[in-house]
């Protein structure tokens, strides 16, 4: 088994110095512009892996295999469910 991940140090002064920036802030819109973009980053991180991965093991595209759109259609389908249906805690979708 390898080693596990570690920051380097320059990784964790970057680390730091964006805590107390994102510590310092006190804007709403701001604070939402920030999440947004770390959410970004952290897709785009997370797709980087998965393609190094795919790349190192010879795995299919995760778009070939199961759903044709990808997605987990179960989770979408409870985002969405269908006119009369009832979400997991019992209420009708318009009620959310």
């Amino acid at each position: 088994m390898s080693e596990p991940l570690a920051l380097s140090l320059g990784q964790q002064f970057e680390l730091e110095r964006m805590s107390r920036a994102i510590d310092a802030t006190f804007d709403p819109h701001a604070l939402q512009g920030l999440a947004k973009q770390l959410l970004q980053a952290w897709h785009s991180q997370k797709a980087a892996t998965q393609w190094v991965m795919r790349q190192q093991l010879g795995n299919p595209h995760p778009f070939a295999a199961g759903a044709p759109n990808g997605f987990d259609n179960a989770l979408l389908e409870g985002l969405h469910p269908e006119p009369g249906t009832q979400t997991p805690g019992g209420q009708s979708p318009d009620v959310l």
